[in-house]
């Protein structure tokens, strides 16, 4: 999961763009970048680290130019390496920058043709600069490599959604030209403009949620389609086209629950009001699985969880209390690569009020149970601090599948609601009771906010995997690939790349 945002403006956008990846920064913290644009020349900043500690006052002078964009970035697919942090260049043709939200499932082949057939290299195992690179041919295809214009730039975009698969949100910037986004045909990952109207001009910027928008002082234009490409010139004209044959919009639920900000709006629902939502559905469901009595007071595991689990006090007429203090300095457990350091860093992250917990059964609500550390470290911490009874609440159903379009949680094994029952798993942290969100619930809960939303990619909840691409083959060799990592010399890298696909076929 990654944040990315672009900007076309009247002025330097070095400080507007630093400023939305501060705003993005809850979509990853293992890197961050900048590329500008000025006078057909890109300047370019980016390395490992969280926004505030990749950006120096020098490295911000050296961005110069009123167009580029940006990223904060974790990865899913390729290595944490600073090698790998975006935005990826390519010199030809015209100079292209580019930054993605989300993960190709067919990269691996990809890299192979574009190695073969398209005699372009691919110097990292990023999906991203695989992703680059089609797009780089694919303008070249449509323009001869001379001139440029939005009707080439749209049939390149078509072109690439043809060969590609998987999720992806860009922003790619064009040397002496513009600013061109899109999103795939499904619209899983989020990405929305918005429009600043000032006496010289438009200014426009594209980024992963409302909330970049707003904190920029722009207005919220609306959504970026499905398979739709808007390109920005230079002059902030903007044009747009559909480029995809049969798109569909399934948003990822994954980020209504957990990963966007409350305080943005996702292809028109919000997301406060969703988890809103999801504690009144959840309070529905204690109610015939409890009886008065069972319940003294509702905690929250902050932050994802507070809305829900405040609507499901409030309807539930039980008392709401913060038991947990989150030092906020700390980074989210979710998003650290390894299974030790995640359960270490809990109760660094957590500290427990023993006074709102001696005595009591208490309600601990969370967004989601993922591998199961952090829960049965929480539900351990409440006990130490005098809990009678510990009942674990899910805002969102049991996660049995992994994900395969952005979110890092690709095997099977990694997941504690994999093969396990309600009971087994509520055994496993160590609780009282376990109550989870039933997916259809989920799902109303998003609807309800815009009930336009009739269709979710919603794979780690229900195994069903919206690009139609994914089968049981893929899902073992991604866990092998995650549990043995390629050879980093390039013969190896094809060498395997070709087992695998024969394996395939």
């Amino acid at each position: 999961m990654c944040g990315i945002v672009g900007v076309v403006s009247q002025s330097p956008v070095n400080q507007l763009i630093y400023d939305a990846l501060l705003l993005l920064q809850h979509r990853g913290q293992d890197a961050a970048g900048i590329a500008t644009s000025h006078a057909n020349m890109f300047y370019m900043h980016k390395a490992n680290g969280l926004v505030r500690d990749v950006f120096r006052t020098r490295n911000m002078r050296s961005l110069q130019g009123n167009i580029g964009i940006g990223q904060c970035r974790y990865p899913t697919a390729g290595s944490s390496s600073a090698e790998e942090a975006q935005p990826f260049y390519v010199n030809a043709p015209f100079g292209i920058t580019l930054a993605h939200n989300g993960n190709l499932t067919n990269w691996e082949q990809l890299k192979i043709e574009m190695f073969k057939n398209d005699r372009r290299h691919i110097n990292t195992s990023s999906d991203s600069e695989v992703l680059l690179n089609v797009l780089a041919h694919e303008i070249q295809q449509a323009t001869s490599g001379y001139s440029l214009d939005p009707a080439a730039l749209f049939k390149a975009v078509a072109v690439l959604h043809q060969r590609v698969r998987g999720s992806y949100a860009v922003v790619a910037q064009i040397s002496g030209y513009g600013l061109l986004a899109f999103r795939d045909p499904y619209g899983i990952r989020p990405l929305c403009i918005g429009i600043n109207e000032t006496e010289k001009g438009n200014e426009y910027v594209v980024a992963s949620e409302s909330v970049a928008l707003e904190g920029l002082g722009f207005r919220f234009l609306r959504d970026v389609m499905p398979g739709e490409a808007i390109f920005i010139d230079n002059d902030g004209q903007l044009y747009n086209q559909q480029c995809a044959e049969n798109p569909t919009l399934n948003p990822c639920a994954f980020e209504f629950v957990y990963f966007a900000r409350p305080d943005s709006v996702i292809d028109g629902a919000s997301v406060y009001a969703a988890r809103l939502k999801m504690g009144e559905y959840l309070a529905e469901k204690i109610k015939r699985e409890f009886t008065a009595g069972d319940i003294d007071v509702v905690m929250p595991i902050p932050d994802s969880s507070r809305p829900a689990a405040m609507e499901l006090a409030m309807k539930l007429n039980l008392d709401y209390r913060e038991g947990f203090i989150k030092n906020r300095y700390i980074g989210r457990t979710f998003l650290m690569p390894g299974q030790a350091i995640r359960s270490k860093s809990v109760r660094q992250k957590l500290n427990a009020i023993g006074s709102e917990f001696k005595g009591k059964s208490v309600l601990l609500v969370d967004d989601s149970i993922v591998r199961g550390t952090t829960s049965r470290e929480i539900v351990q911490m409440a006990r130490d601090s005098g809990a009678k009874r510990v009942i674990f609440a899910s805002a969102a159903p049991p996660v049995k599948f992994p994900n395969v379009y952005g979110i890092d949680m690709p095997t099977r094994n990694e997941l504690i609601a994999y093969g396990r029952s309600n009971d087994e798993i509520c055994r496993e942290i160590t609780a009282d009771a376990l109550v989870y969100q039933d997916i259809d619930a989920l799902k109303r809960s998003i609807t309800d906010t815009n009930p336009a939303l009739r269709n979710f990619e919603a794979s780690c909840f229900d195994g069903v995997y919206v690009t139609g691409d994914i089968s049981r083959d893929y899902l073992d060799r991604i866990e092998f690939a995650r549990n043995n990592p390629l050879p980093e010399s390039e013969d190896a890298v094809r060498s395997q790349l070709n087992l695998n696909l024969a394996q395939v076929d």
